[in-house]
């Protein structure tokens, strides 16, 4: 999994070329941090997550700002959430399912309106004030097989690296420092702990060809990878908007976006019918923050009391991010003759890695109609472009070719994998009384380009369900809304040269949200 070794890295820098694993490795991360479904109130959350075209809602501040104007009372309001992140994996021919629920606050908001100004065109205006979570990334991955293919381990990518250095047994020995239980290299830790095996050679010395240690003879591995992901994406955002002539409503804002994310991935492999180890480990650890800063603007236009339209702009968020990767290597060994005191090495432990983010620009257009004058419900519907394929990723690192280089890269991995996408959102409310019904429903295409770890790309779009009901009156307003989608993913425990001898873990994901909103007018 992630991340590139720091020694990899220096070695490509010095070659003006960082390859094509490290430049994927972050331009996936800028779609990770990027790939924003729904939030916002209950209310817009049970319409399918428009606000294109919609005002007179908390959400507003951080959708389209311009629908701060339909305000003529201030408004307190809050909108807890819990998420639902079912996972079913398939690996190796076995079926598996990583569930993970988590409860966070979905929104906090309080909107100030002004005044009536009277015979003024510019009527009244708003100022609202908000936090959201816009991306949880919590989930886990969990897989489990048995794979019959003898060249198909993880150890095999040490192998690989040991016999292509061409290193001695002594060299290799001499990776691992004791004093930290650290070695320089994953094939280093896995001499160390036995795992591999070099070829003894007449003059007593030995080396290369390297082998597994373990093989029982050639019995099948049983794998097992999971993946733990946590964090949230979220943003203070403070927004201000009026409306002319009660026809044009025009709205701006800016927002502090806050990004956290943690993957805690471990891989375990055991040979059946071993008589030296019970099992080995591999867990990868990667911590990120970052804090970054927006801009947005938005308008909507009343054609008639019935109907209206709107278009919101979004900037692209500039983010300056931090990651710690770790990475360990442990053995369990039944033969007393391989037990070690330096079980969990780390490899090749690297400093802490800073670089900038760009996320992508994205812009909406929509249009509300109003039943029987806005009495009976409404409708709504809206369109969002999202240009992924300017994401960007820097760093000053490096020197100024290897910055140069760094960026070069991952923009040539950004436009090889992703593409730019238009998002489609359809929702409608009915009112009866202090009672309103609601449902929604979206479709977001697939953002990427290639069939990637045999997951074919029409696979990955989403399709987006969600229904909602609520009360309010003159004082109070209390909404819920629950959202569900599915896609595909995939992913590749390990990587071997020989595509056949990569196992891959195809998961179908599903997604459930239910939010609960409540508020106060004064």
């Amino acid at each position: 999994m992630k991340k590139i070794s720091f020694l990899f890295v220096t070695a490509l820098i010095t070659q003006a070329s960082f390859g094509q694993g490290p430049a994927v490795d972050y331009a996936d991360d800028a779609f990770r941090y990027s790939d924003q479904v729904i939030n916002g109130t209950a209310r817009f959350r049970g319409m399918g997550g428009n606000q294109t075209a919609l005002g007179g809602d908390a959400s507003s501040i951080f959708g389209n700002p311009a629908g701060l104007g339909f305000y003529n009372r201030s408004e307190l309001s809050i909108s807890p959430s819990f998420n639902i992140t079912s996972n079913q994996s398939n690996f190796l021919g076995s079926s598996t399912t990583g569930l993970k629920n988590k409860g966070s606050v979905g929104q906090f908001s309080l909107v100030l309106a002004g005044g009536n100004n009277g015979s003024r065109r510019w009527r009244r205006s708003a100022l609202g004030i908000s936090y959201s979570q816009s991306l949880n990334f919590n989930e886990t991955i969990d897989a489990a097989g048995l794979n019959r293919n003898n060249n198909s381990s993880f150890l095999q990518q040490y192998i690989n690296d040991a016999n292509a250095r061409n290193i001695n047994s002594t060299d290799l020995d001499n990776e691992y420092n004791s004093n930290t239980n650290s070695a320089a290299s994953g094939a280093g830790a896995a001499y160390q702990l036995y795992l591999i095996n070099p070829t003894e050679y007449n003059n007593g010395s030995a080396g290369p060809p390297y082998t597994r240690f373990d093989n029982s003879p050639n019995q099948p591995l049983n794998q097992r990878a999971t993946l733990t992901r946590t964090g949230a994406q979220s943003q203070w955002t403070i927004a201000y908007s009026g409306n002319l002539d009660d026809k044009l409503y025009i709205g701006g804002a800016l927002a502090l976006t806050r990004l956290r994310y943690n993957s805690d991935y471990t891989l375990n492999e055991s040979v059946q019918s071993s008589r030296a180890f019970s099992g080995y480990s591999r867990n990868s650890v990667l911590d990120v923050t970052g804090n970054g800063i927006q801009l947005s603007f938005g308008l909507i236009y009343k054609l008639d009391p019935s109907l209206q339209i709107g278009a919101s702009l979004h900037s692209p968020s500039f983010y300056g991010v931090r990651e710690d990767y770790s990475q360990t290597l442990s053995a369990q060994a039944i033969n007393p003759n391989l037990q070690t005191n330096n079980n969990n090495i780390a490899i090749a432990p690297e400093p802490t890695f800073t670089y900038s983010l760009t996320s992508p620009f994205r812009t909406s257009g929509g249009v509300t109609y109003f039943l029987g004058k806005n009495k009976i419900g409404l409708i709504t519907a809206s369109a969002e472009y999202v240009g992924y394929g300017g994401m960007r990723v820097r760093t000053t690192e490096f020197d100024v070719q290897g910055n140069t280089d760094f960026r070069n890269d991952v923009r040539l991995a950004v436009q090889d994998r992703y593409q730019n996408v238009v998002n489609f959102r359809a929702g409608a409310e009915v009112r009866a009384g202090l009672l309103r019904l609601r449902a929604g429903a979206g479709y977001f295409p697939t953002a990427y380009k290639l069939n990637l770890f045999r997951v074919v790309p029409e696979d990955r779009a989403k399709v987006l369900f969600t229904a909602g009901l609520g009360i309010r009156n003159e004082r109070f307003f209390a909404d819920i809304a629950g959202s569900y989608y599915t896609f595909k993913s995939g992913l590749a425990p390990y990587e071997l040269p020989n595509d056949q001898d990569t196992p891959t873990v195809a998961t179908s994901a599903q997604r459930t949200n239910v939010t609960l909103s409540v508020g106060v007018f004064f």
